[in-house]
């Protein structure tokens, strides 16, 4: 939701929107107060027992500056006054010697709390991280379309998610326990300022108090603030793998982009720099008259008890309980100020994490889902209209065509045409806006997504070069064959990507990256890093991959052969005419000759089917393939210069 979105609203509402927001600002409160402790339940759901020691160290942490305040007062009014120290126990009078020995005690536990809250601290950051991590990314695979996927908003909101996954649970834990620390601390320490003088402790609190409103209100700002750049983050992000991704850098450096680049990464930085910039100045400007107010309190308060002391109203314990208690409150009043600043701040980060995982899936499941069973007739698609978004332009209209079980069909037109959103609807990866897919006699939307998932495989255009071992490369269309050699190797060579991995290293246990090196294999040895592969050879791999998932009934290759030479690509497509004998297969290329032995060529145009028939019928009837067909193999004619014929 964006503020343009909240502004319209409040418009649209008319009147005063006080109480709105005032209730608004309460259910922030309330609902905030809940996810602080929800967050810090994880803490005990991760590292019970690291978090049970951190409370005791907490509490014990808190009482420590009140303890040493007290005993410093003693010593000095025992010191100044003997046996007639009044507030100091009896057996404390007559030995001194015990005060300064608690004291020392307090100085070294407080020390030694230090150490310990840091241990259990990071002992409850590793194990909550993990645990919310984890959550986070389950939550994202779950999600079974593309639509949030290619969603911008949706990105930022998992970028900032990522950020609150890693970082939030850790500061809320800590800033919620430094909380409770302060408010002991305040507390304590404000029970030893009322025995001097319950005024200036009531003072004392009340100019603590600006400080607190005014962090609260800033971090919102804070947070809106971080919305708003998401998007420049991510660009800023953009532009710098860029330049440092290794596929990327030939092109940059032949093209001298380099300048062009580091331009636009500056002027995003420039901007975030910006925003940064004006916020912290305003909080610079709100905090400035707030700590003068804290001095003039203090001070004030110090003179007051000087003055008393001057005229035997007080001790010069009191007067240094005073100044330690005085200290020690408006320190403590700080600290909690910034963490309950803290705390705001970040849950209103947890609330993206929080929107993730109720993130609501985008396609829609059946109450009674079927499960997937094998193609026994035909995948059929019915009147299929489809555009991205409600008011976005039609993708597709009305498209109707046939996929035999045993068939072969190829979709071909120009670029625009819907031939790749075609692809995502069939592996459903998106439902149809209007119409309806069936596979044999029944509706894709009825089946478990999973289900009917397994029962396709696919090579993509666009393939992801898996930066893991050859043999991982491979066993990806089929994880539970991972350590299946039999299986991996069939693949492999069905594939003819065989010959690849027996001229790699390590074989099928070859690194395939130049940034990783397998940690099993080389120990130490950090220069042993991966080799890669040339574009045809990964395409290879890819369909290698998608070979290792047996069953299937529907073979998807979205353009196949498009990274290999004229000698791997014919052999690519004799392996392909051999593979489709018995499984419905769908093929997208722009290449008309790698389509002509296909049983049925659909021909897109617009979004809608312009043609469809065999090639010989397509040709014969001299419509849009034709046309594109004769436009394509001309380029791999000679002409015949002008003057020169055949010879009678």
């Amino acid at each position: 939701m964006t503020d343009d979105d909240g502004a319209g609203r409040d418009a649209v509402s008319g009147g005063d929107t006080r109480p709105r927001r005032g209730h608004r600002a309460l259910t922030a409160i309330g609902s905030g107060t809940v996810r602080a402790f929800r967050v810090a339940a994880l803490g005990a759901q991760a590292a019970p027992g690291a978090l049970a020691v951190l409370v005791l160290v907490t509490l014990t942490d808190a009482l420590l500056p009140a303890g040493g305040v007290l005993a410093t007062k003693w010593l000095l009014d025992v010191l100044q006054l003997g046996s007639d120290a009044p507030g100091v126990p009896q057996p404390l009078r007559d030995r001194p010697v015990l005060i300064v020995v608690g004291l020392a005690v307090m100085t070294l536990a407080g020390a030694l709390m230090s150490h310990v809250s840091q241990y259990v601290n990071g002992r409850i950051r590793r194990a909550v991280t993990l645990l919310v991590t984890s959550r986070l990314f389950t939550t994202v695979t779950r999600l079974s379309g593309l639509r949030h996927f290619e969603d911008p908003a949706f990105r930022d909101r998992l970028r900032m998610a990522q950020t609150s996954a890693s970082d939030a649970p850790d500061e809320v834990i800590d800033s919620l326990f430094g909380t409770v620390r302060g408010v002991i601390t305040i507390a304590s320490t404000l029970g030893v300022l009322v025995m001097i003088s319950p005024v200036v402790a009531v003072l004392v609190v009340v100019a603590a108090m600006p400080g607190l409103i005014v962090q609260l209100v800033l971090n919102r700002e804070r947070a809106d603030v971080l919305w708003r750049i998401s998007p420049r983050s991510r660009r800023l992000a953009f532009y710098q793998d860029l330049m440092m991704h290794p596929v990327a850098a030939a092109e940059v450096r032949i093209f001298g982009a380099g300048r062009f680049l580091t331009g636009r990464m500056n002027r995003e930085l420039r901007a975030i720099n910006a925003a940064e910039e004006r916020l912290d100045r305003k909080t610079f400007l709100a905090h400035a008259p707030l700590m003068v107010a804290g001095a003039v309190v203090s001070g004030g308060g110090l003179v007051w008890v000087v003055l008393g002391a001057l005229r035997g109203d007080f001790t010069a314990g009191d007067v240094t309980a005073f100044v330690g208690a005085t200290g020690g409150v408006q320190g403590a009043a700080a600290g909690l100020v910034m963490c309950l600043a803290r705390i705001h701040s970040t849950l209103l980060l947890v609330a993206h994490y929080d929107d993730v995982l109720a993130t609501p899936q985008d396609l829609i499941a059946p109450a009674a889902p079927v499960p997937a069973r094998p193609l026994e007739h035909e995948i059929r698609l019915e009147d299929v209209w489809f555009r991205y978004t409600d008011d976005g332009p039609w993708v597709l209209r009305g498209v109707s065509m046939t996929i035999p079980v045993r068939g072969s069909v190829a979709v071909v037109g120009l670029n625009g045409a819907g031939k790749s959103t075609l692809v995502k609807l069939l592996m459903r990866m998106y439902d149809p806006s209007r119409g309806a897919i069936l596979w044999d006699d029944t509706d894709i939307r009825g089946y478990d997504v999973d289900g009917l998932r397994s029962r396709v495989s696919a090579v993509f255009q666009d393939f992801v070069q898996y930066e893991l071992s050859a043999r991982e490369n491979i066993a990806l269309g089929a994880l539970e064959h991972l350590d299946d050699d039999a299986r991996v190797h069939a693949a492999a060579r069905a594939a003819g990507a065989d010959r690849i991995v027996a001229g790699l290293q390590h074989g099928y246990d070859t690194m395939l990256s130049r940034a990783f090196w397998n940690d099993d294999e080389v120990g130490d040895d950090t220069t042993s890093v991966g080799t890669t592969l040339s574009g045809g050879q990964w395409q290879r791999l890819a369909l290698a991959r998608s070979l290792m998932r047996s069953g299937r009934d529907l073979l998807v290759l979205d353009e196949p052969t498009s990274g290999l030479d004229p000698q791997a690509e014919n052999e690519v497509r004799d392996l392909l005419g051999t593979l489709r004998t018995g499984t419905a297969t769908l093929l997208v290329s722009h290449r008309l000759g790698a389509v002509r032995d296909a049983q049925q060529i659909v021909v897109l145009a617009g979004g809608v089917v312009a043609e469809q028939g065999t090639h010989d019928e397509l040709m014969r009837a001299g419509g849009e393939y034709a046309r594109l067909f004769t436009l394509q193999a001309t380029g791999y004619q000679d002409p015949v210069p002008a003057g020169e014929g055949v010879s009678a």
